[in-house]
């Protein structure tokens, strides 16, 4: 009996604490439950458009496939993947017959202006002459006939060692922009000619988005409008650089890019890009993750004041990527609830997290 009367007085004080502590929890509803941790945003006004997704590429605004300007053995090439700045060297050709041509036509100018020289003093020694007239005037015209010659064949003979100096210069390939070397067509050893593909440049740094959707949406895009995008590694919102027409007998489409940040996206990426297919309509929009869809139909939950709940029924009309718009009793600036809405109850109070 003794040990009877200890187990019940065991079993009274502990009710009598979970009593206590159930009582004690802050913000406790019926039966001491607290209040649902939930993350929310507010409803917004804005104008939207129905859109259709279409398949888009990364691609770099340079990439360009570089070739040798000068006849000859390679003398060096990069290998694939090295890093370049804009005049960096990219590769060289055997060089040896263009040098010793630019050293003849150096020693041609020389030639030329020695002999120039040599006119100019003649004609104005004869000049003094003439002036005292011990010279004819023919062998003076003569002189400065010569004379004009001689200046005649330096200008040709400068010409042309500018133009050697020229094809010297152009037996270098440099990069015309920072970049990555890509593709390697040409290995060391080999001979090229003038318009031989040598090597592919591209600059990753530099990158933009290329789609083609049907022409006929071509009168709902801008430029300088931003458009919704879709990768694996990215989602966001960009501006079109352009719009151009390719629409003809085989293809009814259009060419817009829009410029991406190169630290989001990867050239040769595939991704896809929200086009609009109608004109924007202003509407009352919500994010998607406030929607609850239930057996009779969809709602929002809306935060009142006090921290507890409505259930707002709501029918969904246009909407993009992040937002829908809904027609229901909502007002702009309602706080409505995104997250821990799966198992809400109306009249059920909650608090909100803290982003």
């Amino acid at each position: 009996m003794r040990l009877l009367s200890i187990q019940i007085t065991l079993l009274c004080g502990l009710s009598l604490m979970l009593v206590s502590a159930a009582q004690a929890q802050p913000g406790g509803g019926p039966g001491g439950r607290p209040p649902a941790m939930v993350e929310v945003a507010e409803v917004v006004e804005t104008s939207l458009a129905p859109v259709t997704w279409v398949s888009g590429t990364v691609v770099s605004r340079s990439d360009a496939r570089l070739s040798a300007e000068q006849e000859g053995r390679l003398l060096e090439v990069l290998e694939v993947g090295s890093e370049v700045a804009a005049g960096d060297m990219l590769a060289r050709i055997d060089d040896l017959s263009l040098q010793l041509r630019v050293a003849e036509l150096e020693a041609e100018v020389v030639r030329t202006e020695a002999r120039l020289n040599f006119l100019q003093s003649e004609y104005q020694r004869q000049q003094e002459l003439s002036e005292k007239q011990l010279t004819s005037a023919t062998l003076l015209e003569q002189t400065r006939s010569e004379q004009r010659v001689a200046a005649s064949e330096l200008k040709v003979a400068q010409s042309r060692l500018d133009q050697a100096r020229d094809d010297l210069s152009r037996t270098v390939l440099r990069a015309p922009f920072d970049g990555v070397v890509v593709e390697r067509l040409v290995q060391l050893g080999e001979r090229v000619s003038q318009g031989t593909v040598v090597i592919r440049l591209k600059d990753p740094n530099n990158l933009e988005v290329v789609a083609r959707p049907p022409l006929s949406f071509m009168s709902y895009v801008k430029t300088g409008q931003y458009l919704q995008v879709d990768s694996t590694r990215s989602q966001g919102s960009w501006p079109v650089r352009t719009l151009v027409s390719l629409g003809n007998e085989a293809t009814h489409v259009f060419e817009l890019r829009l410029d991406v940040d190169a630290e989001q996206f990867a050239s040769g990426e595939t991704l896809r890009v929200a086009v609009p297919i109608a004109d924007s309509q202003q509407v009352v929009a919500v994010p998607r993750d406030a929607l609850v869809l239930r057996s009779d139909g969809a709602a929002v939950f809306v935060v009142d004041a006090d921290q507890t709940v409505r259930r707002i029924s709501v029918t969904t009309g246009v909407g993009d990527q992040y937002y829908i718009g809904v027609r229901g009793e909502l007002t702009p600036g309602d706080k409505v609830i995104t997250r821990g809405n799966e198992r809400l109850q109306p009249g059920q109070t909650v608090q909100i997290a803290t982003v």
